[in-house]
């Protein structure tokens, strides 16, 4: 037995000695191990491989591991040098303690560096400013740089087209790229205190009033206060609006920061047809009850026991409201706009809820005040009898009827959209009396009744011809009968994009061209995509502009698990999004553009994009 402990303590004792650290990990021992240093953890060196080109190096010690970010370079020394366009290669995806989502590189790191030089030898000193971190022992370091003295040679050919800093595409290079809204927005949430932060972010979300964003929601509110009938006061319609905004912003907030904490909008996945559908219906019922043809009511023996419980049903009112709000958040109004996706990245990068929630919840708040006021004045403008009332519920029955097309548009063709609108049109003209035939002794208001009921029939009229011709322009119903698909010179009316559906066919085409790319990501349930569709690319001079790019589309309408990893990939959180791509491949991530773009901005944004 003495033996046989003996040789099982002998062999304990060469374990521990063959794995240094072991008792340690126990908490028995001490370890003597440090930390290397950051000049040995990231050996930066640097060389001239031509006389136009620098080439820098970093060796990452195993364990360690370099922020894509944090790198960025400097001629010191010498004003007649100055740096470039390069590229940093992509890194890998990490989810750091610290920044959140980010690239890094875990391996040696080799980048080529081209310069903007006179011809003469010249004396320069680049600056590398880095940061990273180790995985071996848990710690980050402080932003580091460092410095190497070199010597150009003559040059055979001066490179001074420009003398001054180039932008680097994809990068952080020189230090002075032009920064894109929504990281400059984020950036801004980085940067400013709380107070500034709510103030900034409030009156870009009074700016976002009149999009699709928030006008939608509009008749649903206004409709939720008519339905109350004349016995509305200006205090409970204030209440409801109250509940309406606050659940419409809760939501927000709450699905946005989800989404920048895990990368996937979560509005996308309630744009199902049929939730599209079920709720298109539902604003149709309540367009019939607005009419009078139905009292849209629960049970009797239902309504008498909520009765009882909630005081005349002003909670059960309540709640139903709360719920409108919360739905039409998620349904009505999935839209992406610069100061939205700057929050979403600030929440992706820094993982910090918190600030990221406070900006959307601002933002909400900001596009709920206007729909506050509008619900609130209902209250004190409303008839409160006669005839007036019956009026204005058919105004606002009509208008939940608009919104129900509007809803269906992401899912019908668009030849059948424009059918839709003209039928509503044509029966808004009967009950306008466009049908009718006057007395000579009609009043200014029946004749100017008349003139607008015959101006939406001959309209409405349009629309359904050019529907049946299979035209989708609400402005130009009868654009396709009126021109050919190409102009008289053989230029194409619209943008000829060519689709990809994952990021295998993504990375193909950027390998295979040697053009620049634009990458627009696109949704039938995404409003502003179908309007730029309509307007920004029939632009003949954006046709123009893009003749010499290769238009790649990304249509996520099905929302597919590729799509879905394609955009944490791309980090981009939904459409409408455009990237930019070099003749390279390289994305100019600097220049991406998110909502809704016009004509003249995207002519403008293609211009100052680097060659």
């Amino acid at each position: 037995m003495k033996k046989f402990l003996f040789l099982f303590l002998l062999l304990l004792v060469s374990s521990v000695n063959a794995r240094p650290g072991f008792l340690e990990g126990l908490g028995l021992g001490q370890s003597d191990a440090v930390p290397p240093l950051v000049e040995e953890a990231f050996q930066f060196s640097a060389e001239v491989d031509d006389a136009n080109t620098l080439i820098a190096r970093w060796q990452v010690m195993e364990g360690n591991y370099l922020y894509r970010d944090k790198l960025r370079f400097e001629v010191i020394a010498n004003d007649n040098v100055r740096l470039g366009n390069f590229i940093l290669p992509p890194g890998e995806n990490k989810n750091d303690e610290t920044f959140g989502l980010v690239e890094v590189y875990h391996h040696d790191l080799a980048l080529k560096l081209p310069l903007n030089r006179p011809q003469a030898a010249q004396q320069i000193t680049l600056k590398a400013y880095f940061q990273g971190c180790s995985e071996t022992f848990g710690i980050c370091y402080p932003p580091s740089e460092q410095q190497v003295d070199l010597t150009l040679p003559v040059a055979t050919q001066a490179s001074t087209d420009s003398l001054s800093p180039v932008p680097a595409a994809n990068s952080v290079g020189n230090g002075s790229n032009p920064l894109s809204e929504q990281d400059r927005l984020a950036q801004r949430l980085a940067e400013d205190n709380l107070i500034q932060i709510f103030l900034g972010f409030l009156g870009l979300g009074l700016l976002l009033t009149f999009t699709p964003c928030v006008l939608p929601m509009i008749p649903i509110l206004s409709s939720v206060i008519v339905g109350e009938g004349e016995k509305i006061t200006t205090r409970r319609a204030f209440s409801l609006s109250l509940i309406y905004v606050m659940a419409m912003s809760v939501t927000y907030t709450a699905a946005g920061v989800l989404t920048g904490l895990v990368g996937e909008n979560l509005q996308s996945l309630f744009q199902n047809p049929w939730i599209i559908s079920s709720f298109s219906v539902l604003f149709i019922l309540l367009a019939l009850s607005m009419f009078g043809l139905y009292d849209l009511q629960l049970p009797q023996a239902l309504q008498h026991r909520l009765h009882q419980l909630t005081h005349r049903q002003q909670g059960g009112s309540f709640i139903g409201v709360a719920i409108m709000g919360l739905l039409s958040a998620l349904i009505v109004g999935p839209c992406l706009a610069p100061p939205l996706a700057a929050a979403l990245i600030f929440i992706g990068q820094h993982a910090d809820p918190f600030l990221g929630g406070l900006a959307l919840f601002a933002l909400s708040i900001g596009m709920g005040i206007p729909l506050l006021i509008i619900g609130t004045s209902a209250g004190s403008l409303l008839p409160r009898a006669g005839d007036w009332m019956n009026v204005i519920k058919s105004i606002f029955g009509v208008l939940l009827l608009a919104l129900a097309i509007w809803m269906l548009e992401r899912i019908i063709p668009g030849w059948l959209s424009l059918m839709l609108w003209g039928g509503l049109l044509i029966v808004c003209a009967v009950y306008l009396g466009a049908l009718n035939s006057l007395q000579i002794d009609a009043s200014g208001w029946s004749k100017l009744f008349k003139g607008v009921g015959l101006i939406l029939l001959i309209y409405g009229a349009l629309l359904m011809v050019g529907g049946a011709s299979g035209s989708q322009n609400l402005w130009q119903p009868l654009q396709v009968i009126a021109a050919s698909p190409t102009s008289p010179e053989g230029q194409s009316t619209q943008l000829k994009f060519n689709k990809v559906n994952n990021l295998e066919e993504l990375h193909a085409r950027l390998q295979q061209t040697q053009k620049p790319v634009m990458l627009d990501f696109y949704a039938d349930w995404c409003t502003d995509c179908k309007t730029m569709e309509r307007t920004t690319f029939r632009d003949p001079a954006v046709i123009a502009k893009l003749d010499d790019y290769l238009l790649l589309k990304l249509d996520m309408t099905d929302n597919t698990e590729a799509h879905q990893a394609m955009l944490r990939e791309l980090q981009v959180f939904g459409p409408p999004t455009m990237l930019f791509y070099n003749a390279a491949g390289q994305e100019l991530r600097d220049y991406r553009l998110v909502g809704h773009v016009t004509a003249d901005k995207l002519l403008e944004h293609l211009s100052g994009l680097p060659g």
